[in-house]
């Protein structure tokens, strides 16, 4: 988990929020200008650029500016890290899940033969 706990400190507070997951689902669709991304939102541009800045902070989308017009784009690589957390962790509660119904037989068998 140390591996990973820097970036998913980031990621976690990126998703945290409700607008933030909604861009991302936008953007889950392909790049997308700030303007078309701000538009769902009633909030002032300056209060959805936060938003924007966390996500990048975060690593889960870029940007790019071309002329006037900034388009942001996902980042897959950080989807990346926490499927693999989310695995390691899958992996930790069966085991523990695997040893207590373990447990739970064998104390059954065991009232079982008294």
């Amino acid at each position: 988990m140390d591996q990973y706990s820097g970036q998913l400190n980031g990621i976690f507070q990126a998703l945290a929020d409700p607008t933030r997951r909604a861009v991302l689902g936008r953007l889950g669709k392909g790049p997308a200008s700030i303007s078309e991304l701000a538009e769902p939102f009633d909030m002032a541009l300056p209060s959805f650029m936060k938003h924007i800045h966390i996500l990048e902070d975060s690593g889960m989308i870029r940007t790019r500016k071309e002329g006037r017009v900034r388009t942001c784009a996902i980042e897959k690589k950080q989807f990346a890290v926490v499927q693999d957390w989310l695995s390691e962790q899958r992996a930790i509660w069966e085991g523990r899940t695997d040893r207590l119904e373990q447990f739970v037989i064998t104390e059954q068998e065991k009232e079982k033969s008294k």
